[in-house]
């Protein structure tokens, strides 16, 4: 029988971690709990859909020791629902468990700690120390180019590839890509004799960035084959890697491009939005129209409705219209940091690279529509 006490403020984040991976649908019904395993340590947490586990280490009053499964989502609402500063007590009884605060009781059914599943993960074929925020940032200015759901599943993730001295995140739907490089301290890299690339699955990248940053430091990452293991202050997350080969993305990159220009991010921003509130609604297309000194912007939909906008930017050279996704380039503003943008390109037919004035540690291509 276990019996644990804590306080809400140590509970409700250690369940906020990991309760991010419990499937609403799931074909094993322990895969909608979560496992509690209590020690003289303190109190572990984990959740698992098979394909991505989340553990995290808490501190406790633990006064018997033991581990039992329980509902995720119910004890995560059970615990925001406590008011701030509760004490809660969890104890089996049975195939039950009881929770309770103050004058609050629930009692959760639970399945047998033996029957949840734990990720195998193979040896360590490469090891990586980083600061959590690098890592965080290369997610963050990639992320939002994955494909959703493609059939080249290789596409469904991000894919990142490590060398002595850079780790480089890679994200592309065949329609733009986003590139982030980050360099890394001498030594940092354990175990690597040639460059390597792995594909961290889109819902590993999106759990990945909720969790990063939340502890101040530095991460691990292990790298096998198969598998991804990041451990980052008590939290450890482990997740399969999609299995496919990447494509070679530094062709689709433009090289050479002579046309170059620099516009203002917020006020490209605004204009954008409002000029796509006319835009079709299936293809979002908005024409782009650069001239000098001026950046023009017009959107149409079936209807027959237009919308027309301008701003001040710095370009000189010749008179150039290039259709674009509103919503691709709105992601690539919202990647980047600086306060302007530079973007180049060769003519109308052609993909255009966007990344934040002098930042060149990042690399944004937009391929054009036809309008």
């Amino acid at each position: 029988m276990m019996n644990i006490g804590m306080d809400r403020s140590q509970l409700l984040p250690a369940l906020a971690m990991v309760s991010g991976v419990v499937e609403r649908r799931h074909t094993l019904p322990i895969l909608g709990n979560l496992l509690i395993a209590a020690d003289n340590g303190g109190v572990t947490l984990r959740a698992t859909d098979l394909e991505l586990e989340i553990g995290t280490r808490t501190g406790g009053r633990v006064q018997e020791g033991g581990a039992t499964t329980v509902p995720a989502r119910k004890l995560l609402d059970i615990c925001r629902s406590l008011p701030e500063g509760a004490e809660v007590t969890i104890r089996t009884d049975g195939d039950r468990a009881a929770v309770v605060s103050g004058r609050s009781r629930f009692m959760l059914s639970t399945l047998s700690a033996d029957d949840f599943p734990s990720m195998d993960v193979g040896d360590a074929e490469v090891s990586l120390e980083l600061e959590q925020g690098v890592l965080r940032r290369l997610l963050e200015k990639t992320a939002f180019a994955m494909a959703q759901q493609d059939v080249r599943y290789y596409l469904n993730g991000v894919m990142l590839e490590l060398s002595s001295e850079q780790v480089i995140a890679v994200a592309t739907d065949g329609h733009r890509l986003a590139k982030a490089t980050a360099a890394l301290d001498a030594g940092a890299v354990k175990d690597l004799s040639e460059t390597m690339q792995v594909i961290v699955p889109a819902k590993t990248v999106i759990e990945l960035k909720r969790l990063l940053g939340q502890e101040a430091g530095t991460a691990s990452l292990e790298l096998s084959a198969r598998t991804l293991r990041l451990s980052m202050g008590h939290t450890v997350v482990t997740s399969k890697l999609v299995d496919g080969r990447y494509p070679e993305y530094d062709r689709v990159i433009p090289k050479g491009l002579e046309r170059h220009a620099v516009v203002d991010r917020e006020g490209l921003r605004a204009a954008l939005q409002r000029t796509a509130i006319l835009s079709n609604e299936k293809y979002k297309g908005v024409r782009v129209a650069f001239e000098d000194g001026t950046l023009g912007l017009q959107s149409h939909n079936p209807e027959k409705e237009e919308a027309e906008d301008a701003l001040e930017i710095d370009y000189t050279g010749d008179a150039t219209t290039i259709g674009f996704n509103v919503g691709y380039i709105q992601d690539v503003l919202g990647a980047v940091d600086e306060g302007a943008v530079e973007i180049w390109f060769r003519d109308g037919d052609s993909s255009a690279v966007w990344h934040g004035q002098g930042a060149e540690d990042e690399t944004f291509v937009i391929m054009p529509m036809r309008l």
